[in-house]
C-alpha cells in the first residue's frame, strides 16, 4: 500500500492550506492527466497488496449478469413505470432500454478485454479522458450503486410482505420530524445488506456458486410466472385501460410515455456493469468477458420483455401496483400464486443485491489505487482476495440509505447516474480508437463527440419541449440529418488510430455513436428534480476533489507512485512545467 511522505499536503494545517493556495497548478497538471494500459495493470494493480485470484469462467459471468440484473429490473420498477409512464408499451420500453444497454456493453467489453482490471468505467476513462473525467464518473458510480441497493433493498421488503401476507406498514414506521420521502423507516432492508455484506468478503469463488444456483432456481421461477401470465392473462389488457375516463390503447401516454419508462427501467441494466468490474478475476478476458458482458444483456432483456408482456395481460396497467406489480397482479385471481410470486420475486432481488454489492466494492477498490480516495479502499485481503475495506464500508453506507430514504428518489436519482456514466464510456471507446498520443491530434475526435453530443440534445430538446405541429417534424428530421452527416464525415475523414488486438466493437464509430444519442435522448426523458440530485451530487463530487483528491494525487505522484521521475515534479513548484501525457500504448 502505499504512503504519503512528510511533505503530505495532510501532514498539518499549515501544509493543507498551503496545498490549497497550489490548487489552481496542481489541478491543471492532475485532473486532464492519464494513465496507461500498461500502468493499470501492473503498478496501480500493486497497490492493493494481495492480488484477487483468477477462479471465473464465462458461465459465472452469465450467471452473475442475469442474477444481477433480473430482480431489480423486473420486480422493482416495472411497476411505476408502467402505471405513471409507458402503460402496455413497457415491453417497448424495456427493449428500448435493453438495446441502449447492448450497445454501451459491447463498450465496455472492448475496454475489459483490453485492460481486464476490476474498475470498470473508472479505469476505462482514466486511461482516455483523464483523472478528473474518471473521478467524477467514479463517484457517479459509487453513487448510483449506493441509491439502487437501497432501493433494491425496499423493494424487496414490499415483496417479503407480499410472501407472508403482511403489509410493508407493520415493519416501517413514520418518524413525522423527518421530511417527506426520507421519514419512512424500513429495517429489514438494513439488515438485508449487512447480511450480504459479510458473504460478498468471504469470498468471490463462493460468491458465485451461491449466485449461480440462486440465479438457475430464479430461472425456473420466471418461466413460472410467464406461462401463469399468458394462461390467467387477458389480451384485451394491452388496450384497455381498467378505468374507461383514462387513456387508452397499447402506447396510453404515446412515445414520450414509453421513452420515460425506458429511462426509469434502465436501472434493471446496472448488473452487467457490475459483471465488466470482474474482469480482474477472470480466467480468460478474451473469450469470457465479451460472451458474459453481452450474453447477459440479451438474456436479460428477453426475459424483461417476456415478464412485462405477462403483467400486462393480468392487469390494466392503471390497476398495477406500483410497489409489488407481480404479486398484487394475482393477488386476485390465486392466494397461493401471489405468495409464490412473492418468495420468486425476493429471491431474484436477493441475487441482484449480491452482485451489485460485488461491483460497488470492486469501483471502490480500484478507485482507492487510483490515490483521489484513501488508499485504505484499495486493500485486498490476502485470505479472502477480497476487497474488505472497500466492501464493508459501503455495504454500512448502503445500510443506512435504504433504513429511510423512499424507493421513488432512489430510482430518479440512479436512473440519471447510469445513462451518464453509459454516455462517457461511449465517447471513450470513440476517442481511444481514434486518438493515440504522440502520433495523432484529438482535436478532431473532440470536436466530433461534441458535435455528435450537441446535436443529440438539440434533437432531445425539440422532441420533449416543441409543441406537436408542423415544424416538430421537420425539426427533428434535420437533427437526424445533421448528426448522420457529421458521423459519416467524420467516418471518412478521420482514420482509426488503432485497432484492438482482441475485441473490438463493430461497425465503428456507428454503434458507439447511436448508444451517445440514446443516452442523451433517455437523460431527456427524466424529469427536473432527477438533474437537482444528480447536480448536487456531480458537485460535491467536484468539490471533493478539489478539496482532498487533486492534493492527495498530486502527493502520491511525488512519492514516485504514478510512475513520473522526480525531476518532472519539480518543476511544478517553479510553476514552468508543461503538461505532459504518458502514452497510452501498451
Amino acid at each position: 500500500m502505499e504512503t504519503h511522505s512528510s511533505s503530505s499536503s495532510f501532514s498539518t494545517l499549515q501544509s493543507y492550506l498551503k496545498a490549497l493556495a497550489q490548487t489552481p497548478r496542481r489541478l491543471a497538471r492532475r485532473a486532464p492527466s492519464v494513465s496507461s494500459s500498461y500502468e493499470e495493470l501492473s503498478r496501480v494493480k500493486a497497490r492493493s497488496g494481495s492480488d484477487m485470484q483468477r477462479t471465473l469462467r464465462w458461465f459465472d459471468l452469465v450467471g452473475l449478469g442475469i442474477g444481477g440484473m433480473v430482480g431489480a429490473g423486473v420486480f422493482v420498477t416495472t411497476g411505476r413505470a408502467s402505471r405513471l409512464y409507458a402503460g402496455p408499451a413497457i415491453v417497448v420500453s424495456y427493449a428500448i432500454a435493453g438495446l441502449c444497454a447492448l450497445l454501451s456493453a459491447f463498450c465496455y467489453t472492448e475496454f475489459a478485454v483490453h485492460m481486464p482490471v476490476a474498475g470498470g468505467a473508472f479505469s476505462y476513462l482514466r486511461i482516455t479522458f483523464g483523472e478528473f473525467a474518471a473521478f467524477l464518473t467514479g463517484a457517479n458510480l459509487i453513487t448510483e450503486y449506493v441509491m439502487s441497493n437501497a432501493a433494491v433493498s425496499r423493494g424487496l421488503t414490499s415483496y417479503m410482505g407480499a410472501a407472508m401476507g403482511i403489509s410493508t406498514t407493520k415493519w416501517r414506521f413514520i418518524l413525522p420530524l423527518f421530511p417527506n420521502g426520507f421519514n419512512e423507516i424500513d429495517l429489514v432492508a438494513p439488515a438485508i445488506v449487512l447480511i450480504l455484506t459479510l458473504v460478498i468478503c468471504y469470498s468471490t469463488r463462493e460468491s458465485s456458486v451461491v449466485n449461480m444456483i440462486l440465479t438457475t432456481l430464479h430461472i425456473l421461477f420466471i418461466a413460472f410466472l410467464i406461462l401463469m401470465g399468458l394462461w390467467k392473462g387477458d389480451w384485451n389488457n394491452f388496450t384497455h385501460p381498467g378505468n374507461p375516463q383514462h387513456p387508452s390503447g397499447f402506447f396510453p401516454y404515446g412515445a414520450s410515455g414509453v421513452f420515460n419508462g425506458a429511462a426509469m427501467v434502465y436501472l434493471s441494466y446496472i448488473g452487467y456493469d457490475a459483471v465488466s468490474t470482474m474482469a480482474e478475476e477472470v480466467r480468460d478476458p478474451v473469450k469470457d468477458i465479451p460472451i458474459g458482458v453481452s450474453g447477459s444483456v440479451i438474456i436479460v432483456t428477453i426475459l424483461y420483455c417476456l415478464m412485462a408482456a405477462s403483467m400486462s395481460m393480468l392487469l390494466p396497467y392503471d390497476m398495477i401496483d406500483v410497489e409489488a406489480p407481480f404479486s398484487a397482479a394475482f393477488s386476485g385471481r390465486s392466494e397461493l400464486v401471489a405468495r409464490v410470486i412473492g418468495v420468486g420475486a425476493s429471491f431474484g432481488i436477493l441475487t441482484s443485491l449480491l452482485v451489485a454489492m460485488l461491483g460497488q466494492a470492486r469501483y471502490m477498490c480500484v478507485i482507492g489505487r487510483s490515490n483521489v480516495v484513501p488508499a485504505w479502499f484499495a486493500g485486498v485481503h490476502p485470505k479472502t482476495s477480497t476487497p474488505v475495506n472497500a466492501s464493508a464500508f459501503l455495504g454500512i453506507f448502503t445500510a443506512a440509505i435504504a433504513l429511510f430514504t423512499d424507493l421513488n428518489i432512489l430510482l430518479n436519482l440512479v436512473s440519471i447516474g447510469t445513462l451518464f456514466v453509459f454516455y462517457m464510456v461511449s465517447n471513450a471507446v470513440i476517442y481511444r480508437r481514434y486518438v493515440m498520443v504522440g502520433t495523432t491530434k484529438p482535436w478532431p475526435t473532440l470536436s466530433f463527440l461534441c458535435l455528435f453530443s450537441l446535436t443529440s440534445t438539440i434533437f432531445t430538446l425539440v422532441w420533449h419541449f416543441t409543441p406537436p405541429g408542423k415544424p416538430k417534424p421537420f425539426l427533428l428530421g434535420a437533427c437526424v440529418v445533421i448528426a448522420i452527416s457529421i458521423l459519416q464525415v467524420f467516418h471518412c475523414m478521420v482514420p482509426q488510430a488503432r485497432k484492438p488486438a482482441f475485441w473490438g466493437v463493430p461497425f465503428m464509430p456507428w454503434l458507439p455513436s447511436i448508444s451517445i444519442f440514446l443516452n442523451v435522448f433517455l437523460l431527456g426523458s427524466l424529469d427536473g428534480p432527477s438533474y437537482v440530485r444528480f447536480g448536487f451530487f456531480s458537485a460535491l463530487a467536484v468539490l471533493v476533489y478539489v478539496l482532498y483528491s487533486v492534493h492527495a494525487s498530486f502527493d502520491a505522484e511525488i512519492d514516485g507512485s504514478m510512475g513520473q521521475k522526480n525531476v518532472e515534479i519539480v518543476e511544478e513548484s517553479k510553476q514552468s512545467e508543461e503538461e505532459e501525457d504518458p502514452s497510452q500504448k501498451v
